[in-house]
Formats: C-alpha cells, structure tokens, sequence
C-alpha cells in the first residue's frame, strides 16, 4: 500500500468519519479530515491526520480547500445529517437545507476533485449513503429522498467516471451507534407538536428509530468496508454494512412493493 495516498474525508468530526479517519491513518494513508468544527479533531491531530475546515454548503470554501490539499486519490463523501419532518409541516427553508447538505454538498465536492483524478487517471470515491437510500419510512421523506438522490449520483458517475480510471462507489449502513440520533437529527417543531395531525406516527416511529440508532452496530464497520473497497479494485458497486441494511435490503429485492411495505409497517408497527 502506498502510504502516500491522500484521503479526504468529509464529516470528520463525529461517527463514522471520526473512526475512519483514525482507522485509515493507522494504516498509513494521509487523511485530511475536513469539518466546519476542526477544532473537534484536535485531539486526534497527528502526523498524517490534518483537520481542515470544510463546509460542503459553500463551493468557493470546497474550491480553495482542495487548491490547498492539491491532488487528492481517495475522497469519501461522509457528511450529512437527517430531517424528521411531515411533508405537510416541513419547512421551506428545511427542505432546502436538508438537500443543499446532503445532495448538493456531495455533487460540490465531486466536481472540486474530479478534474484532479482526471488529469492523473486514477481515484476513488466512496459516497455514505444509507439503507433509506433504498427504503421509505414516514417523517424521513427528505432525508429518504437525499439519500436516493445520493444512490443516483453514485449510479451515474460510475458510466460517467470510467474512462479515467476512477472508481465510484456507495456504502449504505443501517443504523449505527455513533452522534448521529444525538447531533445529526434535526427535527421539525410543528411535526413534534403534541396537536401535530402525525402525533400518532410520531409516537410510535420516533423512539424506535432512536433506540435503534443508539444500539446499532460500530462506526468501526464502514470504517473497515473502506479500507475494503479501497484495496479491492474489483469491489461491488454498493454494499451494505450494518444489522437493519442487511435484512431490509435483500427483503426488498425479493418482495413486491406492496408486500414490503406491509412488512415495514408490521416492523414499526404503522
């Protein structure tokens, strides 16, 4: 392994890419660790690991941050945060938010270091998607459709990308125990307002999720399946990663629509 690649990784402060920061600096790759809270990595600031600040929602930031990195071989597109919100109650403003993060902020950063890992005929790109990339659930809809959006991107840059030698991947976890529930949930007011017409749907999906998400399995795991993915030239598309992805997806592919989401509600008892 070449110990010089550069990796950049996007959400570094907390979870999953805090852990693979870490994960893939013990291996020897030079990380930079972008985040609007830098600060937050100070006490893993190492050798090989350098925090920048890098806010995904502002392209002239993401423009002069990769000027500063210079080429980059390894990008892994981590950050993103999730909206419980009804359709009817969501905001204009969240709507916006939830999308310029979580879509746009990935198609910023794919177009800042392209044209780097064109001009050099070699990368790799790892988009963090999520099982409800593939799956809806009620209150998710925005951070459902950002996640499909995220599949989407992943699909078509891989015709887009092959010329050049530039590998496109996504990896969808289910549920993990890492900040996620605590710092990256977002919740609308109206939706959680006890005289909200959802309150029943809230009642009962919200605690679930959350335990589920507080109880799930390591961040340590997608850290693992990147070193995977980038060792492995050969490596599928998509993977899944995590208890919830793993029974949900493959059930998805084998029932009808209608029979998967009767399975669902029976799941989170909707």
């Amino acid at each position: 392994m070449d110990t010089k690649k550069k990796v950049l990784i996007t959400g570094a402060s907390s979870g999953m890419g805090r852990a693979t920061t870490l994960f893939l600096a013990a291996q020897g790759y030079t990380i930079y660790a972008g985040s609007r809270t830098p600060e937050k990595l100070s006490d893993i600031q190492q050798e090989n690991i350098h925090p920048i600040l890098l806010d995904i929602t502002d392209f002239n930031n993401v423009k002069q941050t990769i000027e500063k990195i210079g080429s980059i071989d390894i990008l892994i597109n981590n950050a993103g945060y999730g909206l419980v919100a009804s359709v009817e109650e969501v905001s204009e403003e969240q709507m916006q938010e939830q999308f310029n993060v979580n879509v746009f902020g990935v198609l910023r950063i794919c177009k800042a270091v392209i044209p780097t890992m064109r001009t050099q005929k070699s990368g790799i790109i790892i988009n963090i998607s999520s099982f409800l990339g593939k799956i809806g659930l009620p209150l998710l809809t925005l951070y459902n459709s950002s996640k499909y959006a995220v599949e989407g991107i992943t699909d078509s840059l891989r015709y887009e990308l092959k010329d050049f030698n530039i590998r496109v991947h996504s990896i969808m976890p289910g549920f993990f125990d890492t900040q996620f529930a605590r710092d990256n949930l977002k919740t609308n007011f109206d939706t959680f307002d006890k005289n909200s017409p959802y309150a029943d749907i809230v009642s009962n999906l919200a605690p679930i999720i959350v335990e589920q998400i507080n109880n799930g399995n390591s961040a340590q795991e997608v850290a693992e399946m990147i070193l995977d993915i980038i060792q492995d030239e050969n490596f599928k598309a998509r993977a899944t990663v995590g208890d919830k992805a793993k029974k949900f997806i493959p059930m998805k592919k084998e029932l009808s629509d209608e029979d998967f989401e009767r399975r669902v509600r029976d799941y989170y008892n909707l």
